[in-house]
């Protein structure tokens, strides 16, 4: 049977290059985190003893070109060694059809003699033999390195397309306790680059063309194997998604054009139609996943307000893309004024605990507020303090007259780290906070402490705090729910707490600071004598959520209190299921164990009876044998959503008849009529629409305890009892 010979048309296309810059390895994340993650690379920083070998492919498959690649991505790394003989050594391989020792770990002490040997290594070219590399350094080991006393670290730099076999010598090195990076040039193999590199593979193969973003990666992996502390402790080490791409060569048919046949036996020739294919080079994609390191940016707080666009300018500065209408002023803010003829000292937590993100929004809030609320004309002096374990008064009180001045000033104040220790820094600012100035009187000004923190104190603040105010200095406090308590417990009053959420929330509090410095607070019954019982309805009507506000309202109220065993004493009963004593009269001496104790007394839920509560006072609180004081003024305050009051108008009338002022504080959008009978005659009663307008009515219930409660204008005692609470002795 004749043969034929088959004519097949074939079309070969073949890409001619593909730019170098094309990202063969993106990471999936925003602008703003691959803004961090290059400022991350810049400031990481690797002192330990190590021993690091360069293990650079000089092969032709790499060409020049990535060659010098991988030189600048191994200079990039240089750059954040700390290389001595004593620490980090550090020497380079260039390897193609031999391996080239270019030089040993010993020979440069210097960052700068590293780096200028490596700009001057010579390109060789030559078939890629990774194996023959890997088997050399297995039997010589790291050439003028400290053998196994220390870590050793070994960066393989190639396109991963050896041409022979690299898995067995690779499994032993790693076996030697050698940590291997695989790290990617011009379009690698992904596969092989896997089969080189240290588990867990993920932290340990990179891509040499992003430079910052594979030394990032490379040091990241390094920090979280405690081999090097490499970054601030603010900064983190987190996993994003990526995307690593491979070049490979396929065959694609596209169809079929005409092509010719015969035989030798005969003249004749057939036309027929013929497969047609291309060759072409495609790009296969694998997900994968790469941890980066990234630091707090000055763009975090976002500062820019009214729809202003944040821009970074390096590790810690910026600049604001205002709308027009706000152009002209700072961080795009509407323009403040302070009137008042006032000191200021903005004392700044800067301690391990409030973090180097919390103290450089701080600082911004400090830079925001004086832009926007300054002027030439300002009577107002500002000044910062920064504070862990000792005070540092970075800005003098008044120092700078200037706005552009002092907030450059600002730009200057490191964070410092360190305990939190907010009672020492409270006493230091009340004694050399505002300088050696003589001005006294009338002739001085007001002078404002506003405490900035998001760190509870590792000192005591009550008698740090006292001490200050007794120098007349007004205190202010700025910080997160955490620290709520301490604060209050340091201003004397939830009225000079501002309380933010997040960081926008805390620059929206720059108008609200600016009213509370210009305002002059109202003296308060702080020092009179008091023995006060709060009755909280913890019963199912209330649920859980509502009795938390009512902690948090009465725990505010009692801020307004000196507490201590000579002059108010506090007590608290809960009712629902049961009636339960939460802690007595004479339980906790100070305010801030007063505190703590409301914040765990239990919700009970089941169904209350006020009634019952108040007879519990009456029989086994507010009695002498359990801490009340004959002669002083007494007074129960009950808060209660009205169910379960009907039995109490009897109850509250004996408490009121032995000397005992009753306050009924009712919620709920209806009054129950018989929360307006449990009032009395005196109408001892306030109405709050919803428990969360709790906070509204707490001057109306201190102008009472202030007012009726300690003026004795309740009803006098009519009898004598076994065990009297009031003006009578046992």
């Amino acid at each position: 049977m004749p043969s034929f010979l088959l004519l097949e048309a074939i079309c070969v296309f073949l890409f001619a290059g593909v730019p170098p810059s094309l990202p063969l390895q993106e990471v999936h994340v925003s602008r703003d985190t691959i803004g961090k993650i290059s400022a991350a690379s810049k400031m990481m920083w690797c002192s330990a003893a190590v021993d690091i070998l360069f293990l650079m492919d000089g092969s032709h498959s790499v060409g020049k070109g990535s060659f010098e690649r991988s030189k600048h991505f191994a200079i990039t790394v240089c750059d954040a060694l700390d290389i001595n003989l004593k620490r980090v050594r550090v020497g380079a391989f260039q390897f193609s059809s031999a391996p080239h020792l270019e030089f040993p770990l010993d020979s440069f002490s210097t960052q700068q003699e590293v780096k200028a040997k490596i700009k001057r290594m010579v390109f060789k070219g030559g078939r890629t033999e990774t194996g023959l590399a890997l088997k050399y350094l297995l039997r010589k080991g790291f050439p003028g390195g400290r053998n196994a006393s220390v870590p050793q670290i070994l960066i393989i730099i190639t396109d991963g397309r050896s041409q022979g076999h690299v898995a067995l010598p690779a499994k032993q090195l790693k076996e030697r306790g050698i940590t291997v990076f695989a790290v990617g040039v011009r379009f690698p193999r992904w596969e092989e680059l896997h089969t080189l590199a240290s588990e867990p593979r993920e932290q340990h193969v990179l891509m040499a063309e992003q430079v910052e973003d594979a030394a990032n990666g490379l040091f990241s992996t390094l920090s979280s194997s405690a081999i090097c502390t490499i970054a601030s402790p603010d900064c983190k080490v987190q996993p994003h998604p990526c995307e690593r791409k491979t070049l490979e060569t396929v065959r694609e048919l596209v169809g079929n054009a005409l092509c010719w046949r015969g035989s030798r036996g005969t003249n004749a020739v057939l036309a027929a139609l013929c497969p047609f294919s291309s060759w072409k080079r495609v790009f296969l994609t694998h997900p994968a996943t790469c941890y980066r390191t990234t630091c707090p940016g000055p763009c975090d707080s976002q500062p820019c307000q009214n729809g202003g666009t944040c821009v970074p300018e390096g590790l810690d500065r910026y600049h604001c893309l205002c709308p027009a209408a706000f152009g002209g002023e700072a961080n795009c803010a509407p323009k403040l004024s302070l009137e008042c003829r006032i000191d200021v000292l903005f004392l700044l937590a800067g301690s391990a605990g409030t973090t180097l993100e919390g103290f450089l929004r701080a600082k911004a809030f400090v830079k925001r507020f004086v832009q926007a609320s300054l002027s030439e004309d300002s009577r107002a002096r500002v000044g910062v303090a920064l504070y862990s374990e000792e005070l540092v008064v970075a800005v003098p009180v008044g120092e700078y007259q200037d706005v552009p001045h002092l907030v450059r000033s600002l730009d200057g104040i490191p964070f410092s780290g360190g305990a939190t220790l907010t009672g020492s820094a409270l006493r230091q600012a009340a004694e050399h906070g505002f300088g050696s100035a003589t001005r006294t009187g009338q002739d001085r000004p007001r002078r404002v402490v506003v405490l900035l923190t998001e760190s509870r104190s590792q000192d005591e603040v009550a008698g740090p705090a006292r001490h200050a105010r007794a120098r007349e200095l007004f205190l202010l406090g700025v910080g997160s729910e955490a620290v709520r308590t301490e604060l209050e417990e340091i201003t004397g009053s939830p009225k000079h707490v501002m309380i933010y959420t997040d960081p926008q929330d805390l620059f929206n509090q720059i108008p609200e600071l600016q009213g509370k410095l210009c305002s002059r607070p109202q003296p308060g019954c702080q020092a009179q004598s008091l023995d006060l019982v709060f009755m909280l309805d913890a019963s199912a009507s209330v649920g859980p959520g509502n009795f938390a506000q009512m902690q948090s309202f009465v725990r505010s109220c009692t801020l307004q209190f000196d507490v201590n065993p000579d002059v108010t004493q506090v007590g608290l009963v809960v009712y629902g299921s049961q009636v339960q004593t939460a802690f007595g009269l004479d339980t906790h001496p100070t305010r801030a164990s007063v505190l703590r104790a409301m914040s765990q007394a239990p919700y009970l839920g089941g169904a209350g009876s006020a009634g019952m509560a108040l007879l519990h006072i009456y029989d086994k609180v507010m009695t002498v044998q359990k801490g009340a004081r004959p002669g002083v003024p007494k007074a129960v305050v009950m808060l209660t959503g009205g169910r379960g009051a009907e039995d109490a108008a009897v109850p509250a009338q004996k408490l009121r008849d032995n000397g005992v002022s009753v306050l009924v504080v009712g919620v709920g959008p209806v009054l129950r009529e018989a929360l307006r009978r449990l009032a009395g005659p005196r109408d001892s009663l306030i109405h709050v629409a919803s428990y969360a307008d709790l906070r509204y009515h707490q001057d109306v219930l201190i102008e009472w305890l202030c007012g009726g409660a300690l003026r004795g204008d309740a009803p006098k005692a009519q009898g004598s009892r076994r065990e009297p609470a009031g003006g009578q002795q046992p």
